[in-house]
């Protein structure tokens, strides 16, 4: 599995990933797909935090995207979406994508990682309920599924705020 930066020519693949990955039964586009968009065209964009992975290169079958976010006034990151189709999950997409996403936090020296999502599968990554580290979820209704990671210092507490694109829904 290879996992790289997105590049400007990838956005179209992404697009079709993200589409195929979140797809209904109602053939609409996914919420997600115009979010991707949204988010692109954003203050919050970090093209370093926008990784798409492959089994071959130019072939794209998964896509994350980190963003920038905020715990109070400190800056930390949104992960999401986490798009892989479904005739590529449980292949180890998801999780490759996942490892590449924190460690450019981690080198990046990023202090703390959010995310939406099962604990299930984002335990693994070392992702807690963001109450065990001082973080209210932007939607208390949310509860176990809002996770963060700290990743380097003493992180930061209080609510969490993700790009603009994400409380425009």
């Amino acid at each position: 599995m290879l996992v790289r930066r997105e590049r400007p020519g990838d956005a179209p693949c992404v697009r079709a990933v993200v589409a195929a990955a979140f797809a209904g039964d109602d053939g609409a586009e996914p919420i997600e797909v115009g979010l991707l968009d949204r988010l692109r065209d954003d203050g919050g964009w970090l093209p370093a935090f926008s990784l798409v992975a492959g089994e071959v290169v130019g072939e794209v079958v998964g896509h994350v995207v980190a963003t920038r976010g905020h715990v109070g006034e400190q800056p930390a990151l949104g992960v999401g979406p986490v798009a892989v189709p479904p005739d590529h999950q449980r292949r180890g997409v998801g999780s490759a994508l996942m490892h590449g996403v924190l460690a450019a936090a981690e080198a990046r020296e990023e202090s703390l990682v959010a995310l939406l999502g099962e604990p299930a599968f984002y335990g693994r990554f070392g992702f807690r309920p963001a109450a065990e580290h001082g973080v209210e979820a932007p939607d208390a209704a949310w509860g176990r599924f809002f996770q963060v990671r700290a990743l380097a210092g003493d992180p930061p507490r209080g609510r969490f705020r993700y790009a603009a694109p994400f409380v425009e829904l």
